[in-house]
């Protein structure tokens, strides 16, 4: 039976499994619903079924509104990663091939680390450097593997770019916050902010509802409840509980993910080389997870709800 002082590491990983597997499978959905939405339609109508999920959670569970404190990391992430992360990442990738926008948008993490250890004082251990460079080969890997000739444009890796920017910056402006606000605070409230930052895209998207075929609106409903609400929850428990940089490097599972995902449900079958990839990013990961996982101490987090 496993001891109290181990349970809420082993939550806070559970919550992070889940994170990953949910945003691994919304590449699968973006490539249905992208064909019938434009990317601010898209990302409004994530954004949407996620605040109508997560306020009805926030309802039952009678979840009072964050503290005065947790306002501006909330809406800092809210402006950044809710609101201009999903709408450039779904231009970017109808400008770049799947391999281009993985290898940019892949810098993310890397740029996590970097902000938390000037912004927040996050230590960078040996074993989680290590495990950043073994996880970034093999999204670089990944990439390659999947990039088309002549699929890439400028605007679209400046896109990419610009959402990983985005996504680095949404995250550490999110870590102070959990310091005050609970894990559904923190993701509800952000997700409306994101959902009024892409309002003017109001018009296209009740238009496209009306042309879109069904299977398109339900995959963008799936986005809003599962890899938004459901995931950027438990990925606030879990970021509660550690570090930015190490939460960043465990995003590198998501490449890995999708490859498998696409194979098993749109029967692309992936080349050596990719598998090769998603294996080094598989590995990096477990690499840059293991001094926490051997220490079997969790750090806590200055908070008095969870999600």
């Amino acid at each position: 039976m496993m001891s109290p002082s181990r349970r809420p590491a082993a939550l806070a990983a559970g919550a992070a499994v889940v994170t990953v597997l949910l945003w691994a499978s919304a590449f699968v959905s973006i490539r249905s619903a992208g064909d019938a939405y434009s990317p601010g339609a898209l990302a409004l109508g994530r954004l949407l079924s996620g605040v109508i999920a997560l306020g009805a959670l926030c309802l039952v569970r009678r979840e009072a509104p964050p503290p005065r404190s947790a306002w501006p990391g909330i809406a800092v992430s809210g402006l950044l990663w809710f609101g201009l992360y999903m709408v450039v990442l779904n231009w970017g990738e109808q400008q770049v091939d799947a391999g281009t926008a993985a290898l940019v948008v892949n810098i993310g993490p890397v740029l996590i680390a970097l902000l938390g250890s000037r912004l927040l004082g996050d230590a960078m251990p040996q074993r989680l450097l290590a495990g950043m460079a073994v996880s970034f080969a093999g999204a670089v890997t990944v990439g390659l593997s999947m990039s088309g000739g002549g699929g890439s444009s400028v605007l679209g890796v400046v896109l990419c770019l610009l959402a990983a920017v985005a996504y680095a910056g949404g995250v550490v402006a999110q870590k102070p916050a959990l310091g005050t606000a609970s894990a559904l605070q923190v993701t509800t409230y952000g997700c409306l902010v994101g959902a009024v930052v892409c309002l003017p895209f109001g018009g296209q998207l009740v238009r496209q509802v009306g042309e879109a075929p069904l299977s398109a609106t339900l995959n963008m409903v799936y986005l809003g409840v599962f890899p938004t609400a459901l995931a950027f929850t438990t990925w606030a428990y879990a970021l509660a509980r550690t570090t930015v940089s190490r939460m960043g490097a465990t995003t590198y599972a998501v490449p890995a993910l999708v490859v498998l995902m696409s194979w098993a449900m749109l029967g692309e079958v992936p080349g050596s080389l990719t598998l090769a990839g998603g294996v080094l990013c598989l590995a990096g990961v477990a690499v840059s997870r293991s001094r926490a996982a051997a220490a079997g101490v969790p750090q806590p987090a200055k908070v008095t709800d969870s999600a």
